[in-house]
């Protein structure tokens, strides 16, 4: 009797153990990580004197309700000033190129669609601006030469995005989706590529096919 009593329990309670299970399925996870590349964009007073160019992104989300998630990545841009120079060394002449960063941190609010299968999301925040000029360090990590001729410039400001992702697994861990930024700011520093020695009000509109971990 006490067999059948427990057998009974146990088959009760395997549908409420079932549904423990798949319920952070069914709602939502928590951390998202995305990588992310696609191409820069740039407008307002930068757009006669920089190029598209190539992008790679990365963002951490953190998704604190169901409806909203706060969030920090990294822009990185490519050559959008076609710098093509050299810092003469001791160790021979050195290539300088140049790079565009953008640190967006905000937030977003989020549509989910068919059981959290596909996001919709829009939001934004502030952003810092950092371009830089950077030489070729010929013993990689092991020892890094200064550049002392490389210029650069940064400022503040602020972003807004647009993006959708679709779950590629039934636990909904990996997604693939696009997204766009579109980053405002005034920098200031020195002449950088065509950019004048003054302060500049810029634009980029970043946009990437991003691929997501989240758990």
């Amino acid at each position: 009797m006490k067999r059948a009593l427990l057998c009974l329990a146990a088959l009760g309670a395997a549908p409420l153990l079932a549904q423990r299970e798949y319920r952070p399925f069914r709602d939502y996870r928590r951390h998202y990580l995305s990588v992310g590349a696609g191409a820069a964009q740039p407008g307002a007073d930068i757009k006669p004197l920089l190029a598209n160019s190539p992008l790679f992104r990365f963002t951490y989300g953190y998704r604190f309700h169901r409806y909203f998630q706060a969030e920090s990545g990294l822009d990185s841009v490519f050559y959008a000033a076609k710098v093509r120079d050299f810092y003469e060394s001791r160790f021979g002449d050195l290539r300088i190129r140049d790079y565009q960063f953008m640190w967006p941190s905000g937030g977003r609010a989020i549509v989910p669609l068919a059981g959290n299968k596909l996001l919709l999301s829009a939001g934004g925040g502030g952003a810092y601006l950092r371009y830089q000029e950077r030489i070729r360090q010929p013993f990689g990590d092991s020892l890094r030469l200064d550049c002392p001729v490389c210029a650069a410039r940064s400022g503040w400001g602020y972003y807004g995005l647009l993006g959708a992702s679709v779950a590629l697994d039934r636990a909904q861990q990996l997604r693939l989706g696009v997204s766009t930024r579109v980053v405002r700011g005034d920098t200031r520093g020195d002449p950088f590529g065509n950019i004048p020695g003054t302060t500049t009000k810029d634009t980029w509109i970043n946009s990437a096919v991003e691929f997501t971990f989240s758990f």
